[in-house]
């Protein structure tokens, strides 16, 4: 992609609203623009990001035996009523009447319309455990939206939703969530730390936050500092093996984690103190299992293999793709900007033409630009009339990996230099080095 055909619009000083780096940072680097209170446009910039956080999150959520599908943003009133939510909810559920002056909403989660469509579906036990999700915009009228796209009323999630014959096998496909939610955070270059979490309005009573520490986070947590050294889950993981889950679980779960509704300052106390670690977090992801809090009510069951018809057992599971772009940010940024994991970077590298329209500077740059493309790179390249300070700060800012730098002098000697984005590191090598460098 050329700068000089992509629309980026960098904003020089930094917005008055924003309160925290990653808004900050998000407005400034051309990520997202507010249309309203709490809600945003993804400019292409951040659309980029999201869309490599989500293709890692689908990833994961298929190696785990979750299924796909889509479902609509609008909602029957009738199946929360049928469930019992409808008027529980409170005030964050935008409520709606169409033409014909049925009651409709703007769902905030899809518990409800999950079911209906296994309770339709789905007859015998010989068709669990199942797990459907989606990736959907939803919306929560927040009484006070906040901190750009990490507290907004409109946002993306990643929910799942698993149903199974007993509480075991629930427990089983927890357990399979609980594993892909420690590689998905992982990939995202997140440490996240699952903490026992209170349930709210979903319900049920088993419920693990994932938490990532940063000083800017929403509440309190407290947790064993030994949590920032356990393994994350290799790519080999059995998702079938009922054992070797449970072990991971198991270990994740062995030591003190919780967020402050759930905290118990006598436990807590019980950890060693050069152990304890009190911290901001942020949440990142939020799993439940709630039995047959839905399924009962709404007439979700299956054949067993008994003869006997049996309400299954559910779970959901959710992450925020545009609440982790932001929290990705507060883990990995510096005074400059944004210092993106090379995972969910908006391109692989940035090649600098330090004096476009000067020949030799300009066939350089194009013959890595077309050689990094060839090669399957995401590759952004500044062929903009920027002074060199301008595209300095612009690459800077948005937290490409690594900057191809061609200036008048070292292409005169045949050579370019190369900046890694994160530690600052500049390495001056030939053209061919530099394009081998990333397609070898």
């Amino acid at each position: 992609m050329r700068l000089s055909r992509y629309f980026l619009p960098i904003l020089k000083e930094n917005p008055k609203e924003a309160e925290i780096v990653s808004h900050r940072l998000m407005l400034r680097a051309g990520m997202i623009r507010q249309q309203s209170q709490g809600i945003y446009s993804w400019l292409p910039l951040g659309k980029r990001v999201l869309d490599k956080v989500n293709a890692i999150i689908r990833e994961e959520q298929n190696r785990a035996g979750a299924i796909e599908l889509s479902m609509p943003t609008l909602q029957s009133a009738e199946l929360w009523q049928e469930s019992g939510r409808y008027d529980a909810y409170g005030k964050e559920m935008l409520r709606i009447k169409d033409r014909q002056d049925r009651p409709m909403l703007y769902g905030p989660t899809n518990e409800e319309m999950v079911t209906d469509i296994f309770r339709s579906s789905v007859k015998s036990y010989k068709d669990l455990p199942l797990n459907l999700y989606h990736i959907q915009l939803k919306f929560r009228d927040e009484i006070r939206p906040r901190f750009g796209t990490m507290r907004s009323r409109e946002f993306m999630m990643k929910d799942a939703y698993s149903f199974d014959l007993t509480r075991e096998g629930a427990e089983h496909s927890y357990n399979k969530m609980f594993a892909a939610y420690l590689r998905t955070f992982d990939r995202l270059g997140l440490r996240a730390i699952p903490m026992r979490a209170d349930t709210g309005p979903i319900g049920g009573n088993l419920s693990h936050e994932f938490i990532i520490l940063a000083d800017t986070g929403e509440s309190e947590v407290f947790c064993h500092k030994d949590f920032v050294g356990f393994d994350i889950p290799g790519e080999n993981t059995d998702f079938d093996s009922v054992e070797g889950l449970k072990a991971i679980f198991d270990k994740w779960t062995s030591l003190y984690a919780a967020t402050s509704e759930m905290h118990d300052e006598a436990a807590f106390n019980a950890v060693p103190e050069a152990e304890r670690l009190s911290a901001r977090g942020i949440e990142v992801g939020h799993i439940f299992y709630f039995g047959t809090k839905y399924s009962e009510p709404m007439g979700a069951k299956v054949q067993g293999p008994d003869g006997k018809e049996h309400f299954v057992h559910m779970g959901s599971y959710g992450i925020g793709p545009t609440r982790l772009v932001p929290a990705i940010i507060e883990a990995s940024h510096d005074d400059n900007g944004i210092i993106w994991p090379a995972s969910v970077a908006p391109f692989d590298v940035v090649v600098i033409n330090m004096k476009a329209g000067d020949e030799a500077c300009d066939d350089t740059c194009e013959l890595i630009y077309a050689a990094l493309k060839k090669a399957g790179k995401d590759v952004l390249y500044d062929d903009t009339d920027d002074r060199a300070g301008t595209k300095f700060a612009t690459a800077d800012l948005i937290g490409v990996p690594v900057q191809i730098i061609a200036g008048p002098r070292t292409v005169a000697n045949g050579e370019v230099e190369v900046k890694d984005r994160k530690t600052g590191a500049r390495e001056t090598m030939t053209i061919e080095a530099a394009i081998n460098r990333f397609v070898a």
